[in-house]
């Protein structure tokens, strides 16, 4: 079709030449004294064409000869380039293959090749990525020196540059978790501190920045970062809520004094002081902190919903329960009984109850109760064994000597 096309063209130049020229009859005369030159309007038009076409052919192929080495120059670089970003891909392959002694060869080829190619040169991000890639196999090779070196380039390559460089981003992120690996949780949160707000939010950051916190026994400040990856679907659900109470406890137990323990309480999330478990570790570490009564309080919203609470969460409560016993209030007892009445059948609760009836010197409900714990069915042997010395203690407080001597030999009857 295209050369159809030009064949009609063809066609109309020839008619239209046919029509201006075939009757033209002009004369153009060139004088050169003493010589004169006659030459029909016709000739002459082509002659100046084909002038105009011969200068213009010249003048390209001198232009073309001149800038010869301008184009060698450029296509060197283009080799050069093409070079370079071959040996790039090729430390990323190499990289992500585990050869790493080999991807930070690739990289350092790389870089040299940069070195010597101007137009590279001025691009920042190319040597960033570069140096980035051999810093990366250096620390998988161990040989934090270099690599900490290669990191710094990277680092003032990017520093000139806008910010929200991805590249920039990835060195700083990288540095972290890398002085994570290296223990070294004050330079990796010094790298995050770098991040813009947005990039420290997303869920890598969020992840190196809780490991940071952990490494840097700063469990509060780890279980904030925890619960932004939890909602952030960082976690599956069970995997978040154990690494949240993990957390929860391993701040709780960094206190050295009822006051700083009460002080860590308070700065806890709400839900994790609505988690029965964290409570009843609260409670445990108030009462060997000689403060049962502030734990009781603690403990009182869990034990008012005993019957809603999962099994673990019940046994942890009625655990720290016995443990801040000393002192238990007459108020406690309408709650005893109500629980116990929920639950009959709950050897843990028995002996719990039957242990504060002992503290407010109940001894009949007390004998019940713990009568109870030693032979309902699911009774665990410490927790029967736990029982038996109970009822020794009471039968002792009573003056029966007979029977506490009975209840300890039942309690070393047990294995």
């Amino acid at each position: 079709m295209r050369w159809v096309v030009w064949l009609l063209l063809l066609f109309v130049v020839a008619v239209l030449a046919a029509g201006t020229l075939g009757n033209n009859s002009g004369v153009v005369s060139v004088y050169w004294p003493p010589y004169r030159l006659d030459l029909s309007l016709n000739l002459f038009v082509l002659l100046l064409l084909a002038v105009g076409l011969a200068a213009h052919a010249i003048t390209a192929a001198v232009s073309r000869l001149i800038g010869l080495p301008a184009r060698a120059r450029e296509w060197r670089g283009q080799q050069r380039e093409r070079a370079a970003q071959a040996a790039l891909r090729e430390a990323l392959g190499l990289q992500l293959a585990g050869r790493y002694s080999r991807a930070n060869k690739a990289a350092q080829r790389a870089l040299e090749i940069r070195s010597v190619t101007p137009e590279l040169a001025r691009d920042a991000e190319f040597g960033a990525l570069a140096h980035l890639l051999a810093a990366s196999s250096l620390h998988r090779l161990q040989d934090r020196a270099r690599r900490d070196e290669q990191l710094a380039e990277a680092q003032a390559l990017v520093a000139a540059q806008a910010s929200g460089s991805a590249v920039g981003e990835a060195a700083h992120l990288m540095a972290a978790e890398w002085a994570v690996d290296d223990r070294d949780a004050h330079r990796a949160l010094e790298q995050l501190q770098g991040l813009p707000a947005g990039v420290a939010r997303r869920t890598q950051a969020l992840r190196v920045r809780l490991q940071a916190h952990r490494l840097a026994r700063q469990p509060l400040e780890a279980l904030k970062t925890a619960r932004l990856l939890a909602k952030h679907q960082g976690f599956a659900p069970a995997a978040a809520q154990g690494l949240l109470r993990s957390l929860a406890v391993e701040a709780l137990d960094t206190a050295r004094d009822a006051d700083q323990l009460r002080r860590v309480w308070l700065q806890l999330d709400a839900a994790d002081r609505r988690d029965a478990y964290v409570t009843a570790r609260a409670a445990l570490r108030a009462a060997a902190l000689d403060a049962p009564a502030e734990a009781r309080g603690w403990l009182r919203p869990h034990w008012e919903q005993l019957t809603q609470l999962g099994e673990r969460e019940r046994q942890a409560v009625l655990e720290a329960f016995v443990a801040v016993l000393p002192g238990l209030p007459a108020d406690w007892l309408p709650l005893l009984e109500e629980a116990v009445s929920k639950l009959p059948q709950d050897p843990q609760l028995a002996y719990a109850a039957g242990r504060a009836m002992a503290e407010r010197q109940l001894w009949g409900r007390a004998r019940r109760l713990l009568d109870a714990a030693t032979s309902l069915p699911g009774a665990e042997p410490g927790l029967r064994r736990d029982a038996w010395r109970s009822l020794a203690a009471i039968a002792e407080a009573e003056g029966n000597t007979e029977l506490a001597q009975r209840c300890y030999s039942s309690a070393a009857r047990i294995a």
